[in-house]
């Protein structure tokens, strides 16, 4: 997989050593660094809030579900202890109306003892008829006081029933009404939490645009320096040069400046590293990958460790190195002259002779001190 490299999109552009210092004086790459550092503590807090809220979520859901099942006990519960109050009530009328049916007939009962059994006998048909009359009065009475018995008994188990109905529905409430309690509470730490992560979120994101606002004034300074530098006949300022962009392949030097493809050795096109990376190849036939770390102000240390010579003084063919910037710049000694100055060519440089970002562009007598390094492949 190609790591692309992010090559001085912003800051691609040669700043001398003497102007560094100017652009630096604001310390623009340190504070630029405090606040990657800053982000990087933002989003990682960020992120552990946003896991400890997936959890409380997670336990906030549990409990709801675990309520919605006590509740759903609770609603069954209710509605036993509502039917056993409706039998209870039930079994008290019935009671009430055999109570009523046998005091009529203890009355009656009462009243008939009052009468001898000669009364009796002679205001019956007969004796067959004054039996019945006795047995038909007793069988009643025996008949209303057994189911009053009876319908007693069912209404004591019926309430012993709805007794233990309603301690069981009461336990159930206290233990949904615990659930909620802690559901709330759950409910309560989740949306604080939420709060805190977007509060962070809300930090990475201005510290974000602070670090672009950061960027952009550096390379503002930068502009302004190279402007400076350029107007004070300090070497000649960038001009189109080579119609040939110094050999740059077609297909990169053609391609969409916003929309840059990648070459072979994991660079943007049209962008300063692309270009070396290419001379270097057209001069010796190879050229060190170094895509993913590949932004100017790390071709030194990447030289050195491939054990490439690195060194302050230029020779015609050499890549020279700004570090200054976010990303730095690269350029291509093309000559040496006889004072010492150097010809260089080079892509992405500030304004390009007039032709803006993304071209090829060639400088002639500038100072070897211009550049911090140069590589020789």
């Amino acid at each position: 997989m190609l790591v692309l490299v992010v090559a001085a999109v912003i800051m691609a552009f040669a700043v001398p050593i003497q102007l560094a210092s100017m652009v630096s004086a604001n310390n623009y790459d340190a504070r630029i660094r405090a606040l990657e550092q800053d982000i990087s503590r933002y989003d990682a807090e960020a992120s552990r809030l946003a896991g400890e809220a997936d959890s409380l979520q997670r336990e906030v859901s549990r409990l709801n579900n675990e309520k919605s099942t006590i509740q759903a006990q609770v609603d069954i519960s209710q509605a036993k202890a509502n039917q056993l109050k409706v039998d209870i009530q039930a079994n008290e009328e019935k009671i009430t109306k055999n109570k009523d049916a046998l005091g009529t007939i203890i009355s009656d009962l009462y009243v008939n003892d009052k009468v001898t059994p000669i009364e009796m006998l002679a205001s019956s048909k007969g004796i067959g008829d004054f039996i019945n009359k006795q047995e038909y009065r007793s069988i009643t009475r025996d008949q209303i006081t057994s189911t009053i018995a009876e319908v007693k008994k069912l209404k004591a188990t019926l309430e012993v029933q709805k007794s233990d109905v309603d301690k069981v529905l009461k336990d159930q409430e206290a233990q949904r009404n615990l659930l909620a309690a802690k559901e709330a509470e759950q409910q309560t730490l989740l949306n604080n939490t939420r709060g805190d992560e977007a509060a962070y979120k809300t930090l990475s994101s201005q510290s974000n645009a602070r670090k672009d606002q950061l960027q952009q004034e550096q390379q503002a300074a930068i502009e302004r320096a190279m402007r400076a530098a350029n107007s004070g006949g300090g070497g000649g300022g960038a001009v189109a040069g080579d119609p040939n962009k110094g050999g740059y392949p077609a297909n990169l030097a053609n391609s969409n400046y916003y929309n840059p493809v990648v070459d072979p050795w994991g660079m943007y096109s049209r962008q300063c590293v692309s270009y070396t990376a290419w001379k270097v190849y057209q001069k010796n036939g190879s050229m060190p990958y170094w895509g993913g770390a590949g932004n100017a102000n790390q071709w030194p240390g990447n030289a050195r460790k491939a054990g490439i010579p690195v060194s302050s003084t230029p020779r015609a063919g050499s890549v020279g190195v700004i570090m200054a910037g976010q990303y730095g710049h690269t350029v291509w000694v093309e000559s040496v002259n006889a004072n010492g100055t150097i010809n260089i060519s080079q892509y992405n440089y500030f304004n390009a002779g007039g032709a803006g970002w993304g071209h090829y562009s060639e400088m002639f007598n500038v100072s070897p001190s211009a550049y911090d390094y140069y590589i020789h492949f």
